[in-house]
């Protein structure tokens, strides 16, 4: 099977639909999928819905496709850092349903699990928890929280092989994995891909059999706070 494709637009190709769920890796600018959220952009695919943990910043990661009305709902934990996030989640222009960032996480690997749901204590008492069912386990109570099974996943990964095994940098590894599982189809960009079997097993985080296609490519390393000791 072949996965490995030229660049970002030829990976799309035929993947995107208006309207559809994509859940994308990151946190903050760290891991980002910026090649194909670039892609996404050109294609002018709209009315779509992203699963992340937030959008980036206003002119880098998903915020690229807030600027240009491509985002109608946003699944996400965090709106700071992006200007136009909050001015369109405040005016009404965009649909936001808040998630913890652990439910966030176990709603994308319950999906790429096949689990529909799961209970858990976070949110329980709070606004999160409104319109949810609430079940008592051992004396306490629990509300629950569906799996996010995505059109497309898009993920960002340091390395891959042939088949698709990635290999993720330190803290870039973030939601990629459970996003990179929930998608029907997953696409990874990778800086580097290498010949088959030449990455150590213990070392692959995860396995190609979630990853459909491959792409690689240069990407820019930003850094989203930059802080710095006095000399």
């Amino acid at each position: 099977m072949k996965k490995i494709y030229q660049n970002a637009a030829a990976a799309l190709d035929g993947q995107l639909n208006d309207g559809m769920l994509i859940a994308a890796g990151g946190f903050g600018l760290c891991g980002i999928p910026e090649l194909l959220l670039a892609a996404i952009r050109d294609a002018g695919t709209k009315d779509l819905t992203f699963a992340s943990n937030n959008a980036g910043v206003d002119d880098f990661g998903i915020g690229i496709l807030l600027q240009t009305k491509q985002v109608k709902k946003m699944i996400s934990s965090y709106v700071g850092e992006n200007a136009e996030f909050m001015r369109q989640y405040l005016s009404g222009e965009l649909e936001l349903e808040f998630n913890p960032q652990g439910t966030l996480a176990e709603r994308m690997r319950a999906g790429g699990c096949g689990i529909p749901g799961f209970y858990t204590k976070t949110g329980v008492g709070t606004v999160i928890a409104d319109g949810k069912e609430h079940k008592d386990f051992n004396g306490e109570t629990y509300i629950m929280e569906e799996g996010i099974f995505a059109d497309l996943s898009i993920v960002k990964a340091w390395k891959a092989d042939e088949t698709g095994n990635l290999v993720f940098r330190k803290t870039a590894r973030n939601f990629n994995p459970p996003a990179a599982m929930c998608g029907k189809v997953c696409i990874a960009e990778v800086e580097e891909i290498v010949p088959t079997g030449s990455l150590d097993p213990d070392s692959i985080h995860l396995p190609g059999i979630y990853v459909h296609r491959l792409i690689q490519g240069d990407h820019e390393k930003r850094i989203e706070q930059r802080t710095v000791r006095e000399g």
